[in-house]
């Protein structure tokens, strides 16, 4: 029978410390660099130092030549072997109901480069320095041509097209105007325009999301090479095992079982490794050429050039009220800059992720979105932690606080007028949402007893008295679970008791190596340090769902409770045959079996051992003891939360020094608590480093990329934060899943930008200063204090 203390000690809902760091903090993680194989070469690649020029000649001669090199290959090679353009998601459609296509995006780029940082050439020697030795004799004449960085400034009469419709669109249509990627709407339009002109009030506002650098701490990286059975394989730094696989087959035309894709341990990941680029392609085509493994590790500069940027898109905002502060309507107009092509996934962000959530926890009856993806000379966006949840409430939350502002009311008060009541629930949205479950205004009390709000007046006192100010910022906020809908996993007994979990889904530094064999184990009665735990082979998960959109608890957890399911089913069987019982009659609880009405049991580990012993077995019944599990979610289910902050503010030199940050968060059922604390607190920082520090930033004539590494980059780091307070709230479940669990991976990240915004602009209020654009650094704080001054 399973231990009871160890059960009690490891089971759901404990704070259980993370099985996975005992090999990282020991230096037993594998990262895509740990890899080493019998003449295994190293790749590095040119990059275009211009962002926007015509290839007149790529002499690749003397690079070949040098020493240790295997082979160079350019745009030339790459169209020489028949190959196409990077394969593409076709997420949402054009207004005339044609899916948004991507337009031609090469491995190696062929005739024209687009943003700096595009990849011109591949090196590939027997050492990384021989490589990169080799790529300094490659000789390129570039014809440089105007470029534009801003999505605004694309859109003006006179801006540098980056595509000739003829490369990518068929047809001259409105929404193809200059530099229009595509146009895209949602919600009631006329419902929403009657509601703003029949209002009492209509704030306007213009808000940005700054564009960002996904900094994790590995860079990108892959490796491929042929197994000993011919079959091509490729792994690395990837965040989405299943989804490389298939879009590599589409991109060489392979069929599933001509490919294997493993990832390795990820170094972070927060979005920016989901997406097949064109390093990777670059890098199996090299393989596959020479007929060697080959590896390929971004550098820190590459990552700045090349990975995808996240967020970045400009909101023109209507917000109506009536005359007691009730919410009416919301319209907001984006132009989403998507960058020089289009990523991966960078036309669901903007447009069906953000929407998701649009409206946020309030009873907001008329929502309408218009979302303009453009074209710029800048490295393509795509998802970045939250992808789109982020960017719809701080559109919001940043709204609310500008409308109190101009309203004269509180923005405490004004919220609580609008909070979704529980007897509304299940709530449909009007972007037709249901949100199923939520206290809301619950949550928003809760936030502010731990914020400690009662004492705010006095610690607001007692800064002025030093020449400081005190700024209070708060942020409910909406996310959605999205991401792939099905889920399968598996779970192996072997004979010494032991057992193998296996799942499509992929942790990226979530825990799963933790949390879930905590659930296989709590429905098993099981140690579940007795469970070898495996994901991201496409081998042993090839339908697998992979990362993305906080959903892995939910759909792995599912499937693994139907995989568990199943187990319980054939040892009711094995158990009814050893007890000599009816089937029927057996009762099961975790760690036993039992015969109904009597005091006969037999623990689980023996009908495992049982499992393996043909003797003890039912007629008929096969030995071992394994069963797989599939999930498909029926329907989505939204996390919630507030998000407090608290700031100092010194307004002679423009210092903001967060002092005080509280979280209060609705996941439905927690797993393991510590584990869901530091990924609250890890996106947390994220969005308070979007707030306050940090910004991509491209020359506006030539598109020259500013900040290229982290002396130019801003990142937060420890002394810029205080202790950050979560507090998990378990008092609204869900019924979407059989788990009972909400999303947590994005959270922080989603709830944190307005409301550290929110707290600088209300220490700037006293200047009648109602917003500034992120990052509110300390030269934009100054500034606007001395000219409010002045």
């Amino acid at each position: 029978m399973a231990d009871g203390n160890a059960f009690v000690k490891f089971g759901v809902g404990q704070p259980v410390r993370r099985f996975e760091d005992q090999r990282f903090l020991t230096g037993a993680g594998r990262y895509v660099d740990d890899r080493t194989m019998p003449g295994l070469l190293h790749a590095v690649f040119l990059r275009s130092p211009h962002a926007n020029a015509r290839l007149r000649r790529v002499d690749a001669t003397a690079a070949r030549a040098a020493s240790g090199v295997a082979g160079v290959f350019t745009g030339a090679e790459w169209r020489a072997a028949g190959l196409g353009p990077l394969p593409g998601r076709n997420f949402i459609n054009h207004l005339d109901g044609r899916p948004v296509a991507p337009p031609p995006r090469f491995a190696l780029v062929c005739d024209r480069v687009r943003h700096v940082g595009d990849c011109v050439a591949i090196v590939v020697a027997a050492t990384r320095a021989q490589a990169e030795d080799a790529l300094e004799q490659i000789v390129i004449d570039y014809e440089e041509l105007p470029a534009v960085a801003s999505p605004v400034e694309a859109l003006a009469p006179g801006a540098p097209a980056i595509w000739a419709k003829s490369e990518w669109w068929e047809g001259a249509r409105d929404e193809a105007a200059l530099n229009t990627a595509f146009v895209w709407r949602i919600g009631d339009g006329d419902k929403t325009a009657a509601a703003i002109a029949a209002a009492r009030h209509v704030v306007r506002t213009r808000l940005v999301n700054n564009r960002l650098v996904i900094h994790y701490i590995e860079p990108r990286g892959c490796i491929a090479w042929r197994d000993e059975t011919g079959r091509m394989v490729f792994g690395g730094s990837l965040q989405n095992a299943p989804n490389f696989r298939e879009l590599l087959c589409l991109q060489f035309g392979w069929k599933p079982e001509q490919l294997r894709v493993v990832a390795d341990d990820v170094g972070g990941g927060f979005g920016g490794k989901n997406q097949l680029q064109p390093e990777h392609c670059a890098v199996m085509f090299a393989s596959e050429r020479l007929g060697r493994p080959v590896k390929w590790v971004n550098d820190r500069i590459g990552s700045f050039q090349s990975d995808v940027h996240g967020r970045d898109l400009v909101s023109d905002v209507e917000f109506a009220l009536d005359a007691d502060g009730r919410f009416l309507a919301l319209r907001a107009h984006t132009i989403s800059n998507m960058g020089a092509y289009l990523s991966t996934y960078g036309s669901i962000v903007p447009t069906n992720a953000t929407a998701a959530v649009m409206g946020g926890v309030y009873d907001l009856r008329a929502v309408f979105m218009e979302v303009r993806g453009v074209w710029t000379n800048t490295v393509p966006v795509d998802a970045y932690r939250g992808a789109g949840r982020p960017e719809a409430n701080y559109i919001l939350e940043r709204t609310i606080d500008v409308a109190a502002r101009q309203l004269g009311l509180s923005p405490l008060e004004l919220r609580r007028r609008n909070f979704i009541k529980l007897a509304q629930l299940p709530y449909t949205t009007a972007m037709g949402r249901v949100l199923d479950s939520g206290d809301f205004a619950g949550v928003f009390e809760r936030a502010l007893k731990l914020a400690d709000h009662a004492g705010l007046a006095a610690r607001k006192a007692e800064a002025k008295s030093r020449g400081r100010r005190r700024g209070f910022g708060i942020a409910p906020y909406l996310e959605a679970t999205l991401g792939k809908p099905t889920e399968s996993a598996r779970i192996e007994f072997h004979a010494d008791g032991t057992a193998t979990l296996i799942v499509g889904s992929q942790s990226n530094g979530q825990g799963h190596e933790t949390t879930f064999p905590q659930i296989v184990a709590a429905e098993l009665g099981i140690d579940p340090t007795r469970i070898r735990y495996l994901q991201a082979d496409t081998d042993l998960a090839p339908d697998g769902g992979g990362h993305g959109g906080s959903r892995s608890t939910q759909h792995a957890g599912g499937a693994m409770l139907k995989a568990s399911e199943a187990i319980i089913a054939k040892g009711k069987l094995i158990a009814a045959n050893l007890l000599e019982a009816a089937a029927v009659d057996i009762e099961w609880k975790p760690g036993e079996f039992r015969v109904t009405g009597t005091d006969r049991r037999i623990a689980f580990d023996a009908v495992v051992r049982a499992a393996f012993d043909a003797a003890k077995l039912p007629a008929g019944m096969s030995p071992g003891l394994d069963e797989t599990g599939k999930y498909e979610r029926t329907a989505f289910n939204y996390p919630n939360g507030c998000h407090v902050a608290e700031i100092e503010l010194d307004p002679e030199t423009g210092v903001v020094q967060l002092v005080g940050y509280w979280v209060v968060d609705d996941f439905g059922r927690i797993i393991n608590p510590m584990i869901v604390r530091g990924q609250v607190i890890g996106g947390a920082v994220q969005g308070i480093g979007q707030a306050l520090l940090e910004q991509v930033v491209y020359d506006p004539s030539s598109a020259q990329l500013l900040t290229a590494s982290a002396m130019d980059y801003c990142l937060p780091r420890a002394d810029d934060l205080p202790a950050i307070a979560v507090e998990l709230f378990e008092g609204a479940p869900t019924k979407t899943n059989p788990l009972g669990v909400k999303g947590a991976g994005e959270a922080g990240a989603t709830g944190a930008p307005q409301a550290a915004a929110n707290a600088v602009l209300d220490a700037l209020a006293e200047w009648g200063i109602h917003h500034l654009d992120m990052p509110l650094t300390r030269e934009k704080i100054w500034r606007a204090i001395t000219a409010a001054r002045g």
